[in-house]
């Protein structure tokens, strides 16, 4: 079966943002299943807007920021 954006239910997202880099952790419910957690990392272009890339590591400034938005999401899946 694939994918069907409509069956997608968001339960909880916030996000972060500095001047480059944008990281938003999210909980989706994909059909009714279990609520998972999803985090994303979006940097600027050249134009200013915002373009998805891999996660990949982070660095403690980004990790001190979302630390309290997985929390809010931990609560939020239960």
């Amino acid at each position: 079966m694939p994918y069907d954006s409509s069956l997608d239910e968001k339960v909880f997202s916030k996000s972060w943002e500095n001047d480059t880099t944008r990281l938003s952790v999210s909980v989706y419910s994909y059909n009714k299943g279990p609520k998972k957690l999803q985090i994303t990392r979006e940097n600027k272009n050249a134009e200013g807007e915002f373009r998805f890339t891999k996660l990949g590591r982070m660095a403690k400034d980004e990790t001190e920021a979302v630390l309290p938005f997985i929390q809010e999401a931990v609560t939020a899946m239960a």
